[in-house]
């Protein structure tokens, strides 16, 4: 009797209790196309801890206490919603909410500052955000061309540098860690950037950290982060086709029109074509894929051949095999890549989902090193210095997450990537690197706290005869981590955030190596557009093994390995300020840093005489002892609301100011060979191996760079233009001086290298591109492209010319 008396009390309390609250239902739209909204969450003002998501239809259902109710409701990239209700005991009531677009830039919402959703204004640290529309409308086949616009990055010779943080290394050991839905994509033997393998038919957004950001992100982020983030389909599938074609202009007098003289009148020419498709089957199931390919006669004609050698001083430069020649049809690049991401959302366990992205990539391309000289052949490479290259890439990617019902997350993403490079020159590789992540998060909501802990491997091994000198062709790099970071909100004005990741590498059967790194910041909501923010951050960066086994020649150069590298730290200061505003129709923010970074064991790129017996000359990475760079970095963004559809404009300026210096410009870093057996070697020091010594600044840098883009929307036009700045680069290696004399003194043998000259007489740098489009209905937009659009000839990094004008039309069909 008893049981039955107690389940009848529950049952009557029960009941009790339920006549008290009431149900709030409904469905949230993206009120610019009507679609749905998966996944827009709903919170009560008063209680931010209590609330709910809709689900992959959009429909949400909240139990709330009787009485009246504020809530509000926000979904990534739309503005978000208050709204007061009244709930009375056992009723239901119905509301459907409508998000619009929003126009407020500081309502975007980033996710690499902490691997957690966050507002771009209550950040700890600098960042930028890149749109899709940018990338879209510029014409973008390769990213790295829409990432030049973001101010304080400079891309130089598909070397990435935020602020200053590095020089030049051709691409190897990128100090700036280049992440696609925050995995890696930097090659394993050498840490370069594959710009080409990223998919720009399928970008959400870009978010670049400027700064030391190691604790969350590893050894390659000593400088910062670029995050790629792919986009999911919506409720609604979509499709997109772009295509292209275009060519290059002639250069401007005085540079040689290789094409012509080589007989062949008409312009080198591109085209490229993108196309995209995503939708959700059955509900549950999120389905992408993409694909490009692409055909670029390129701007940089063959080589002419080398001149005539007898075979005795051959022997004596160590001059081993003969320089090919090579032909316009060799320098032809061809592309080709295919994507697909898939994404399952379990019905029967809410909050679990999983699923693969796939990418692959053929891509036939060339690798110039060198022009001919520095007037008539600035389009032309030089003998012994052009290598082709034929890429086969591909990475496989599973992935699972699981949000439970008390917002713990689970996050496990690895993945398998595969490269095959054969290279002319006895350069080619191929390696394969394992990485798994996982990933623990809880939002504390009652206490606005965030926490975020994981685990990483990464396990990296390459095949390549020009990394032998480590005693086998084999070599592998072994890296786990571990890291937490938290991220806490005070009286919902200031966020206080702070990390640790501990770091352990070994290569081959050297001694291991750890790290401890931590990282701190704060930002304060002064007024209610107004945010103050401060941090610090410390970076590790462990060498690749390019850079310490690489043996490799052509001709009397080489490049020398260096077993004994150390790895490279530094240490970020940043104090800034994000400032809001609204001018009319018009809503943005302004912001300003001021930032101090210290680098310890600096590795460079530096000429000198390694090993006679192997090469005459050549380059070796070394530490250089210690640098800092300090500056001041500016940017200002704007944009109008998407829903005018008369009128809108974009924007994002930018400048920063950098006074990069060697702290250590006497100290000899290494101590190089002499060609006389028996003789003693030379030191070097920043000192003797720098051109320019005034104020000892750093090689390889630009102290001063504006970088503007700003687009109108005039009815179904859109007109745009983008312009970028640098200053002189002061100062670059004084071996380009001696390779000069080396070559001027055998030019009867040698073809004469000139690269000084053209350094001193270039004080600067500025290109305008410009861009034009109309819509043709919904569906069809068409648009003319114009890059460097005055026609300038210039070069960002000594030796390497930049495109001259290119000129393309792009057809876009969406629906």
């Amino acid at each position: 009797m008893r049981p039955i008396l107690f389940f009848i009390f529950l049952l009557v309390t029960s009941y009790s209790f339920a006549q008290h609250n009431g149900i709030l239902k409904g469905v949230v739209v993206d009120a610019s196309n009507k679609e749905t909204l998966p996944g827009a969450t709903i919170q009560l003002v008063s209680d931010m801890s209590k609330g709910t998501s809709t689900d992959i239809d959009g429909k949400y259902y909240l139990e709330l206490d009787s009485g009246y109710h504020q809530l509000i409701c926000g979904f990534i990239g739309l503005g978000s919603d208050t709204f007061r209700v009244h709930i009375s005991s056992g009723q239901i009531i119905e509301k459907n909410i409508y998000l619009k677009p929003i126009a407020r830039l500081l309502e975007t919402v980033v996710v690499s500052s902490g691997k957690f959703e966050q507002k771009l204004e209550e950040l700890t640290v600098s960042m930028e955000v890149i749109k899709p529309n940018l990338i879209n409308n510029k014409n973008t086949t390769s990213i790295e061309t829409a990432l030049e616009q973001v101010p304080g990055l400079t891309i130089i010779d598909n070397d990435p540098q935020i602020r200053g943080g590095s020089g030049f290394t051709f691409g190897v050991g990128s100090r700036v860690a280049i992440v696609v839905d925050g995995i890696p994509l930097l090659s394993g033997d050498a840490g370069r950037p594959e710009w080409s393998y990223i998919p720009v038919e399928n970008i959400e957004q870009i978010e670049i950290i400027k700064g030391a950001s190691s604790v969350l992100y590893g050894s390659s982020a000593l400088n910062g982060v670029i995050n790629i983030r792919s986009a999911y389909p919506r409720s609604k599938p979509k499709t997109s086709v772009n295509y292209s074609v275009g060519h290059y202009s002639t250069p401007q007098a005085p540079a040689e029109n290789w094409y012509n003289s080589n007989g062949n009148n008409s312009l080198p020419g591109f085209t490229n074509l993108n196309i995209f498709h995503s939708r959700i089957i059955k509900n549950n199931l999120d389905f992408v894929i993409g694909a490009n390919f692409n055909a670029d006669q390129g701007y940089i004609g063959p080589p002419p051949p080398a001149k005539y050698m007898p075979n005795d001083l051959k022997e004596a430069l160590k001059i081993q095999d003969s320089i090919p020649l090579y032909t316009n049809e060799d320098m032809m690049k061809y592309r080709a890549r295919v994507n697909f991401n898939l994404r399952y959302r379990a019905k029967k366990i809410s909050g679990l989902n999983f699923g693969v992205n796939v990418n692959t990539m053929y891509n036939k391309t060339n690798m110039v090193f060198a022009w001919l000289d520095d007037t008539l052949g600035l389009y032309r490479g030089y003998p012994g210095a052009v290598f082709m290259q034929e890429q086969r890439l591909f990475n496989i990617d599973p992935f699972i997450k699981y949000l439970t019902k008390n917002g713990l997350s689970h996050s496990l993403q690895t993945r398998i990537f595969y490269s095959d490079n054969k290279i002319s020159n006895n350069q080619s590789n191929n390696g394969i690197m394992y990485y798994a992540e996982y990933q623990l998060q809880r939002k504390f909501k009652s206490l606005d706290l965030n926490f975020t802990g994981g685990v990483v491997a990464n396990i990296s091994s390459s095949y390549a005869s020009l990394y032998a000198s480590s005693g086998s062709p084999n070599n592998k790099i072994t890296n786990t981590s571990g890291y937490v970071q938290l991220d806490k909100k005070f009286w919902r004005i200031l966020n206080l955030s702070g990390g640790f990741r501990y770091e352990y590498f070994k290569m081959n059967n050297q001694q291991s190596v750890v790290a401890p790194i931590f990282r701190a910041g704060a930002n304060l909501q002064v007024t209610k557009g107004t945010f103050v923010r401060v941090s610090y951050g410390q970076g590790f960066r462990y060498p690749t093994i390019t850079e310490r086994y690489i043996t490799t020649k052509s001709g009397m150069f080489g490049v020398f390995p260096n077993p004994d590298l150390k790895p490279e730290t530094s240490k970020s200061f940043e104090i800034g300020l994000k400032q809001g505003f609204k001018i009319g129709n018009c809503m943005g923010y302004l912001d300003i840093a001021g930032f101090y970074q210290r680098y310890n064991n600096t590795i460079e790129y530096l000429f000198g005489t390694w090993d006679p017996d192997v090469a005459v000359v050549g380059f070796k990475f070394v530490n250089t002892g210690n640098s800092r760079v300090r500056g001041v970095d500016l940017s200002l963004a704007a944009t109008t609301p998407e829903t005018n559809k008369k009128f809108g404009v974009t924007a994002l300026i930018g400048y920063t100011y950098i006074e990069p210096v060697s702290l250590t410009p006497d100290s000899v870093y290494v101590t190089t060979k002499s060609l006389q057996p028996g003789a003693p070697g030379t030191p070097i020091s920043y000192k003797n191996s720098s051109m320019d010594t005034t104020d000892n600044i750093l090689k390889y840098r630009f102290k001063h760079m504006f970088k503007a883009d700003v687009e109108f929307k005039i009815y179904k036009f859109n007109v745009g233009v983008s312009y970028r700045y640098y200053s002189q680069m002061q100062n670059i290696d004084k071996a380009f001086q001696d390779i000069e004399q080396l070559t001027k003194d055998a030019n009867v043998y040698f073809n004469e290298i000139k690269a000084t000259d053209y350094w001193k007489s270039n004080h600067y740098i500025d290109i305008f591109d410009a861009r034009i489009g109309y819509n043709l209905g919904k569906k069809h937009k068409i648009s003319l492209v114009c890059n460097n659009v005055l026609n300038k000839i210039y070069s960002l990094r000594p030796m390497k010319i930049e495109a001259p004008r290119t000129t393309s039309i792009q057809y876009v069909l969406t629906f």
